[in-house]
């Protein structure tokens, strides 16, 4: 038995979207709302995983120095640093720094 109006303020665009969504399973918005409630009560919390963004603040960061290294030409190719690190081999097993 439904006795309580739960009032809330929400996006226009985002209301008739979620609308359009849940009518296609043949449900209304506050019976939605009704279901996310109620399996937040089942589960005791959000009823789905709360992922981060794509990327942390430090990993922006390293996204941001890489492209100012390609910017400013401090960016070698894979055969450039393979070549680099054959060589260094090569000297170590001479004897040689």
């Amino acid at each position: 038995m439904k006795t309580q109006t739960l009032n809330m303020r929400i996006d226009p665009e985002t209301k008739m979207q979620a609308e359009k969504v849940y009518a296609q399973f043949g449900i209304t918005l506050s019976d939605a709302i009704n279901m996310f409630l109620n399996k937040s009560i089942m589960t005791g919390g959000l009823p789905f995983k709360l992922v981060p963004p794509p990327f942390d603040r430090e990993t922006e960061e390293a996204i941001k120095r890489a492209d100012d290294d390609i910017a400013n030409g401090r960016v070698y190719t894979h055969e450039e640093v393979f070549g680099k690190l054959r060589a260094k081999a090569q000297r170590l097993k001479d004897g040689l720094r």
